[in-house]
């Protein structure tokens, strides 16, 4: 206790000449020995030493306690008048969080008398018990708002074991053995209204692209060019003129913009419509212009603005385009037309993109690819792919799958029931962190995130890293690869692979076993070509014809066995319908299905062939996750439902990996998004 830590210390002040005088004592009795004469003097003057210091604490000793005793008053009275005429709200609290005083200040801040002993989150709801039994522990802070002023509530734990009273203050202890709670109050809200007017001024950096410029203005006359880009530009301005930006053009189809941050939520409110009112322009063009925004903020270094900027703008290009990204720090946020992607018919990416993965494979020893986890026949098929490139420049490659579905062992059986590839043409994790080294290239297809990979210490072991992907990007994807490639238009990763191996070699050798297993992945993930298929979808497919692919073949490959089939019937047979346009199932499975993933994306291509449906849902439980299959057809964007659910893929075709959650609560999950989204205008009936 800090008194009795001051009386002890004021008792031994007072002692101090009874020491002393002890000290004498002993230091006579020790010259004694020496001299018996000099011995008696000293204790003679110890003696009348003794009495002068008896007779002055004696006649002293009555003013002295009233001087502690004045002394002690007049700081207590001091500290009363400090603490009673705080010119800071002041309050004290018990545990429980009851009123037990409060100065004038805060008085009069709250309007009660001095006799209020409610708790005090009557007066300030943002005060919880919770806040209290927090500050307990530690200090503590919360942001209030009372009567339209903005206040920082300190919360600080007094260790109290005796009444505290004095003057007008008289706090009663009873209810308060774990000590108080007291409460100080400052008054920030000029504070944040200057930070928010910094705010508002501060500089927001826009970059424009227009996704298909040569696409569009190939198809225009030349009399009309300069007038489709006279109304382009006008619309541009006109719109970013509302928020008093600054707009230059960089570049033919390139664009800066610059606003202040107050009218970054004009643009937001309003979902950046400049992108859907661009595709109406029309002066003899047939495809619709389209655009994409990267929007950079959440630094105070102009240039790392202009770097989020950057980023934002090729992760709208990496999703498909048409779409804007607002990057802020390290918070992305989407918009855009619901999910339109925008289907190129160059190949000149294709061929680029071909050529330096080839310069890549070159200089590395050993190629190791994987996919996803549970690997689907389009990551299996553009992993052969890769193999097919890497065994043209003479280089081994490894394809890592530790687990192998019964739809895809017979892909898998075809390769390693023939004398021709080698026995670690396939090999599992374990195998792969030993085979990889400093001069090993890692190949990621058919995923961009790094928790879906098949060997994810792979990533962290390895940074020559080389993506190959057609899902959108999320906030999580693979840093800093060497090379990527994502292109969300494409149909699959095997089209892609297919492309890349046109230009990889002039005539690259690639056998029917091969080709039928690339083939298989263009027509699983294209539900045999009725689902996201374009002119190069097509073109990929013939080039594997032409390589030895076999329809009848490929088909017979991916047949399924009864159990499978049934699964599947009962899935669809299960199926609820919600809003009168969802279908959402169930899929339990029991021991007997090998490959409940593959069968719950199977059911959810079925639900689509039921009128009214515009997209499906398919939750399996494998695992100890929650795998969810969605599917639409053209009307709703599933990608970005799964997006909120923390998955991806792509408009039409999207999944999502759920962990530590039933099937109950994440179809609660998916129906409260789908509600949430509809709300919000995101997703349309």
């Amino acid at each position: 206790m800090e008194s009795a830590k001051y009386r002890n210390r004021l008792n031994r002040y007072l002692r101090f000449p009874l020491y002393m005088l002890i000290i004498f004592l002993i230091g006579c009795i020790a010259v004694s020995f020496v001299d018996t004469k000099v011995a008696g003097i000293m204790t003679a003057f110890v003696f009348v030493y003794g009495v002068i210091c008896f007779i002055y604490y004696r006649a002293n000793l009555k003013s002295f306690k009233n001087t502690i005793i004045d002394y002690a008053v007049h700081y207590g009275t001091v500290q009363k008048e400090l603490i009673k005429n705080f010119r800071l709200p002041y309050v004290l609290l018990d545990s429980s969080g009851k009123i037990i005083w409060m100065n004038d200040e805060f008085r009069e801040l709250v309007d009660k008398n001095k006799t209020y002993n409610k708790s005090i989150t009557s007066i300030f709801s943002e005060i919880t018990r919770e806040g209290i039994d927090h500050a307990k522990d530690d200090n503590f802070d919360i942001h209030i708002e009372y009567n339209d002023r903005k206040y920082l509530a300190c919360l600080q734990r007094l260790d109290m074991s005796e009444p505290l009273s004095g003057g007008n203050i008289s706090i009663n202890m009873e209810d308060s053995s774990d000590g108080l709670v007291a409460v100080i109050l400052f008054d920030e809200t000029d504070i944040q209204a200057t930070k928010a007017k910094i705010n508002d001024q501060s500089m927001v950096m826009a970059l424009l692209y227009v996704d298909n410029y040569d696409e569009v203005f190939e198809q225009v006359e030349n009399a009309k060019r300069s007038m489709l880009l006279a109304l382009l530009d006008r619309k541009i301005n006109k719109y970013f003129g509302e928020g008093n930006a600054i707009v230059r053009r960089l570049e033919k189809d390139k664009y800066l913009i610059i606003f202040q941050h107050k009218y970054l939520k004009q643009f937001e409110e309003d979902k950046f419509s400049i992108v859907e009112d661009i595709t109406t322009i029309k002066m003899g063009n047939d495809k619709d212009i389209t655009v994409s925004i990267g929007v950079g903020l959440g630094s105070d270094s102009y240039t790392q603005k202009a770097q989020y900027a950057h980023v934002a703008i090729d992760l709208a290009l990496a999703r498909g385009g048409c779409q804007v990204v607002v990057k802020n720090g390290q918070n992305v946020s989407y918009y855009g037309t619901h999910g339109k992607e925008v289907e190129r018919t160059t190949r000149v990416k294709a061929r680029v993109k071909a050529q330096a993965l080839r310069e890549l494979m070159e200089t590395r020893e050993r190629i190791i690819v994987m996919g996803h986890n549970l690997s689907d026949a389009d990551c299996l098929g553009a992993s052969v792919g890769v193999y097919c490139a890497g065994r043209e420049i003479g280089k081994p490659v490894n394809i890592v799958i530790d687990t192998i579905t019964s739809s895809m062992r017979p892909v898998v059986e075809s390769f390693t029931e023939k004398g021709e590839y080698p026995d670690d043409m396939f090999i599992t994790s374990e195998q792969a962190l030993n085979l990889c080294n400093d001069n090993t290239l890692i190949m990621v297809v058919d995923t961009n995130r790094p928790s879906y990979v098949e060997c994810p210490n792979l990533l962290n072991k390895n940074k020559n890293i080389v993506v190959i992907d057609h899902h959108r990007q999320v906030d999580e994807v693979i840093e800093n690869p060497i090379l990527s490639y994502i292109e969300p238009y494409a149909s699959s990763a095997s089209e892609m692979i297919a492309e890349v191996l046109q230009y990889f070699a002039d005539k690259i050798n690639i056998n029917p076993t091969e080709a039928d297993c690339i083939y298989a992945g263009i027509l699983i993930d294209t539900n045999n070509f009725m689902t996201k298929t374009g002119v190069r979808t097509f073109e990929a497919a013939a080039f594997l014809r032409r390589n030895g692919a076999e329809v009848t073949r490929v088909r017979k490959m991916l047949r399924e066995n009864m159990e499978t089939y049934k699964a599947r019937a009962e899935i669809v047979r299960n199926a609820r319908v919600y809003r009168d346009a969802f279908a959402i199932a169930e899929c339990e499975p029991d021991g007997n299905l090998e490959s409940p993933t593959v069968v719950g994306a199977q059911a959810a291509n079925e639900l689509l062939n039921i009128v009214g449906i515009k997209a499906s849902f398919v939750l399996t439980k494998f695992m100890d996750k929650i795998f969810i299959s969605s599917r639409s057809i053209d009307e709703i964007d599933v990608q970005s439902i799964m997006a909120r659910l923390g998955g991806g893929g792509h408009v039409n075709i999207a999944g999502a990996q759920i962990q530590n959650r039933t099937l109950e609560e994440v179809r609660e999950d998916l129906e409260a998004t789908i509600d949430k989204m509809l709300e919000e205008g995101e997703i349309r009936l």
